[in-house]
C-alpha cells in the first residue's frame, strides 16, 4: 500500500477516536519502539547494559558509564512497508569530572504526504488538481537527561552506581486539525558487579498527560457532521508509569579477544490487560532476552526476542487452540576508529503476513587528543639549593 493511497478520510474519522479515548492502553506507544540498532537487535533488553549516547532513551543512567568525551547517535528505520518514518537523534557529553553527563535526544515516528482531498472533489464531480494538498500526522518527543555516579561503593575496585533521569517533552500533531503537548519524567538506576550488571528504568514516573487541541474548519466539521461523528473539541491521554528491569552478565575476560554479553528484561506496564505473556487487569510483563558477540570490540553479532505472547489460531474454529508468538531480531555491527556502524533486523511475526524492519544507526564518539603543554616543557626544573653546612666551632690549641 502506497502512503498516496491514504484517504484524508482515514485520518479524519480517527480524530473522535482520540477525543473520547482519555485514559487507555497503549498511549504514546512510538515512545516504547526502541532507538539504536544495537539495541532493537537485543530484543529491547537494554536497561542493564546500556552505556552510551542511545542511554538516553533506554536507561539515563548508562551516561554516566559512557567511555568518550562525547557521543552523537542517529537512527532511521521504516514501518509498515515505508509508511511511518521513524528517526532519532541524540547527544551525550562528559561534564568535567568524569563522573556526569548530559544528554538532549529526538524522536520522530511520521507519516509524511497524506493527501488532503475535501477540497480535491467540485461539485459537479470533477476533480481539482490545484486543490490537492498534502500533510503529515506526527509524533516528536525531545528529551533532557542527566546522569552520575553514585560513591555507593569507594573501596569496592569491581562496584559502580550510576543514576540518572530524563525530562520530556512530547508534541503530537495531525496536518492543521489536531494537536498535542505533554511532558513527564523519567528515572534510571544501573549497578556494576564484577561480571554482573544490574539496571531499572521507570518511565513516566509522574504519569505523563498529554493534553489535545483541535482547529477544525467549518468544512471539516460538516464532514465529522455527515459521517456520523462527534465533533472533536478537548481531550487528554494518560501515560500511565512504565518499568523496565534487566540483568546482564559478561562471560568471558575482558582481556580477550572475544567476548560474550546477555541480558534478559521485564518491560513492565501498569496500564492494564494487554497482549503479552504475562498479562493482568492493571499489570501486565512482557519478557526480553539479548545476547551480543563481538571480537576485538570491532565486530559485534547480535540477537533477541521481545514481544512473546500466546495467540490464537485462525485455522481453529473453535478459537481455543493457541500457539507462542515472539519477536525475533538479529543484528550486526563494526567499529572503524570512532564511527560505530549498527544494523538490525526485525519481524513482527504475525502468523500469516510477517512483517519486516530494517534498521541503521551511527554513533560517533569525539575525544580531545592529548597534547604535551610545550610551555611547561621549556621551563627549567627548579635549582637545587643545597642545605646550609653546619658552623665549624674553633678550638684553641692547647701547649
Amino acid at each position: 500500500m502506497k502512503i498516496k493511497n491514504i484517504p484524508i478520510t482515514f485520518i479524519i474519522l480517527s480524530l473522535p477516536i482520540i477525543s473520547t479515548a482519555q485514559s487507555r492502553i497503549y498511549v504514546n506507544e512510538y515512545l516504547n519502539i526502541g532507538v539504536g540498532a544495537r539495541g532493537l537487535s537485543m530484543g529491547g533488553a537494554q536497561s542493564a547494559s546500556t552505556h552510551d549516547v542511545y542511554a538516553t532513551y533506554w536507561n539515563p543512567a548508562g551516561l554516566a558509564q559512557m567511555q568518550n568525551n562525547a557521543e552523537l547517535g542517529l537512527m532511521h528505520s521504516e514501518y509498515f512497508g515505508g509508511i511511518f518514518k521513524y528517526d532519532y537523534g541524540g547527544l551525550a557529553i562528559k561534564l568535567k569530572d568524569k563522573k556526569r553527563a548530559i544528554g538532549v535526544s529526538f524522536i520522530r515516528f511520521a507519516t509524511d504526504n497524506i493527501p488532503y482531498t475535501l477540497d480535491y472533489v467540485q461539485p459537479d464531480g470533477s476533480f481539482d488538481e490545484s486543490k490537492l494538498k498534502a500533510f503529515s500526522a506526527g509524533d516528536y518527543a525531545f528529551t533532557f537527561s542527566y546522569a552520575q555516579q553514585l560513591g555507593w561503593f569507594k573501596n569496592k575496585k569491581d562496584f559502580s552506581a550510576s543514576f540518572g533521569a530524563n525530562a520530556k517533552v512530547i508534541y503530537r500533531n495531525v496536518g492543521s486539525m489536531a494537536n498535542a503537548w505533554g511532558a513527564g519524567v523519567d528515572l534510571g538506576l544501573q549497578i556494576k558487579a564484577k561480571q554482573w550488571y544490574f539496571g531499572i528504568m521507570a518511565k513516566d514516573i509522574t504519569t505523563t498527560i498529554t493534553s489535545w487541541s483541535f482547529h477544525l474548519t467549518e468544512k471539516e466539521k460538516e464532514t465529522f457532521s455527515k459521517t456520523g461523528n462527534e465533533i472533536p473539541i478537548k481531550s487528554y491521554e494518560v501515560m500511565n508509569p512504565r518499568i523496565n528491569l534487566g540483568i546482564g552478565r559478561h562471560f568471558i575476560n575482558p582481556k580477550k579477544d572475544f567476548q560474550l554479553g546477555a541480558e534478559i528484561g521485564l518491560d513492565v506496564t501498569t496500564d492494564g490487560k494487554r497482549i503479552a505473556l504475562i498479562s493482568s487487569k492493571q499489570v501486565s510483563v512482557d519478557p526480553r532476552m539479548g545476547l551480543e558477540a563481538s571480537y576485538k570490540n570491532t565486530i559485534f553479532l547480535r540477537g533477541g526476542i521481545s514481544n512473546m505472547y500466546h495467540a490464537t489460531d485462525n485455522a481453529d474454529t473453535t478459537n481455543t487452540r493457541k500457539y507462542f508468538v515472539f519477536q525475533p531480531a538479529v543484528g550486526v555491527g563494526f567499529k572503524l576508529k570512532q564511527l560505530h556502524i549498527d544494523y538490525a533486523f526485525t519481524s513482527l511475526n504475525m502468523q500469516d503476513n510477517p512483517l519486516y524492519s530494517h534498521v541503521v544507526s551511527l554513533k560517533l564518539n569525539f575525544n580531545k587528543a592529548k597534547k604535551a603543554n610545550p610551555e611547561a616543557e621549556a621551563i627549567p626544573p627548579a635549582p637545587v639549593t643545597p642545605a646550609p653546612a653546619a658552623p665549624v666551632t674553633e678550638q684553641p690549641i692547647k701547649p
